[in-house]
């Protein structure tokens, strides 16, 4: 899994995380919690708020959609 798997960090996010609200976590607690996935192997310092954004608003459709 890259930063540009915003689909599949979100599903995985959200199967790790079921009762959190997306938009409650910080940047920086979405990023670790992203680099700590299991399957993740794109370089840490290769994100940017950007490619967050976009993790959180795919993770937002995931939860809305459970």
């Amino acid at each position: 899994m890259t930063w540009r798997d915003t689909e599949d960090i979100a599903i995985a996010l959200a199967e790790r995380h079921p009762d959190l609200d997306p938009l409650s976590v910080r940047f920086t607690d979405l990023h670790r919690w992203v680099t700590e996935l299991p399957g993740f192997s794109d370089d840490p310092g290769a994100s940017n708020e950007k490619t967050l954004e976009a993790i959180q608003m795919a993770w937002l459709d995931e939860y809305r959609n459970r």
